[in-house]
């Protein structure tokens, strides 16, 4: 990892440091999470800089890019900052600091859409019950699978099921050999990055999780963590031959372990044509929206 001066790897010691810049950010996403930057920090090749009021995030795999940086966006003199320079890129861009960067640097900002980085926004009561015509199908799979596999959904983390982390991991092995993992390097990356987060569940504050048992068995799971008022939902995994899995685990995470949010954010598509899909047929009620900016040089 070739990090620029002034950056420093991603580690668990960081996350008190990291955290206080987030707590201060005007539109957090779930890229900008602490769980997101470690999870990925080593496929990404990720490094982060502490000052003038931001943390920054740079990417060097597969090659150098600067994300968003976290921080009050507002309070900052952003002709300053060493990123703000011709011809740098800024990436995973919240439409709010869009809108800051546009304001205070004028001309010399470009923007261009990257709906594959949209994060989708949910109503968590309508995840919840899933009311009405338009959530019927879903419903009618979630009632499928109570009929066939009962409804035993535990807390990960609780006291209650101290073996649950261990667990979760163990179906991620499974489900990473039943989708052949190795021979997809986008797979085995995301494998990584679970084993990351969830391999350190007592060091990472705030993850929220909880997974479905058929016969003592788990059969699914979710991670995520809170953001204010809104739910990420980081990881979600199934047994695939259970019928209705998919959206049982779904209405169950969001019943149970997101009932003091009234959004739940399931993160982006990629511009994975058959993802998009999925995540559209749960009724979006709003997107985080975000660009990629181009710096242009100052005019002289």
């Amino acid at each position: 990892m070739n990090l620029p001066s002034g950056y420093v790897p991603v580690t668990l010691d960081l996350y008190d440091d990291y955290h206080r810049f987030f707590e201060r950010t005007p539109q957090p996403t779930a890229d900008l999470t602490f769980t997101n930057i470690w999870g990925w920090a080593e496929y990404f090749g990720l490094g982060l800089s502490f000052r003038d009021g931001l943390c920054w995030i740079c990417q060097t795999r597969p090659e150098t890019r600067y994300w968003a940086p976290v921080g009050d966006w507002n309070a900052v003199d952003w002709a300053e900052q060493p990123e703000i320079r011709g011809g740098v890129e800024l990436f995973r861009v919240p439409e709010v600091l869009a809108s800051v960067l546009t304001s205070a640097l004028g001309s010399r900002v470009t923007a261009e859409n990257d709906r594959g980085q949209w994060e989708y926004l949910y109503d968590r009561n309508d995840l919840a019950e899933l009311p009405g015509a338009k959530f019927h199908k879903k419903k009618t799979h979630v009632n499928g699978y109570r009929r066939r596999y009962g409804e035993d959904y535990r807390i990960l983390g609780d006291a209650s099921n101290p073996d649950g982390v261990e667990h979760v991991l163990r179906l991620q092995e499974k489900w990473c050999r039943w989708r052949d993992c190795e021979n997809s390097p986008s797979l085995q990356a995301e494998n990584e990055a679970i084993f990351r987060v969830v391999g350190n569940w007592n060091r990472l504050p705030g993850l929220v999780g909880g997974a479905l048992y058929v016969e003592d068995e788990i059969g699914a799971f979710a991670v995520g963590e809170k953001v204010g008022d809104m739910m990420v939902v980081h990881f979600e995994k199934v047994q695939a031959e259970l019928k209705g899995v998919y959206q049982a685990i779904n209405q169950a995470f969001a019943s149970h372990s997101a009932q003091d949010v009234s959004l739940i954010n399931r993160e982006q598509d990629m511009d994975e044509p058959g993802l998009r899909q999925a995540k559209e047929t749960y009724n979006p009620v709003g997107f985080l929206k975000k660009s990629r900016l181009v710096i242009a040089a100052d005019a002289e």
